[in-house]
């Protein structure tokens, strides 16, 4: 399966990884072209944050694992592209 674009639910210590930290791991990543870290929602203790990837041939196991190895969490999957082109979503009206 080429999976092309990944957005993930993760959360991660408030004192460490830094967000750059987790960006520039995710970067590292086989078939990773970019990673956009968005944070939205700061707690006491913690900082949950929308992980968006797009490449060719994302490896999803291994880019939790080098989520896991920064220190911070990966909480769901909230979309998964795959195929030979992406597909943007299309807000449905009601």
């Amino acid at each position: 399966m080429n999976i092309r674009r990944l957005v993930l639910d993760v959360d991660k210590a408030v004192s460490r990884p830094s967000v750059v930290e987790i960006a520039r791991t995710i970067e590292q990543s086989p078939g990773v072209e970019g990673v956009n870290v968005t944070v939205t929602e700061i707690d006491i203790e913690t900082v949950g944050m929308e992980v968006t990837i797009e490449g060719e041939n994302l490896d999803y196991d291994a880019l939790v694992s080098s989520i896991d190895s920064t220190g911070a969490v990966v909480h769901s999957v909230d979309e998964v592209v795959s195929g030979s082109k992406i597909v943007e979503r299309v807000s449905r009206k009601r």
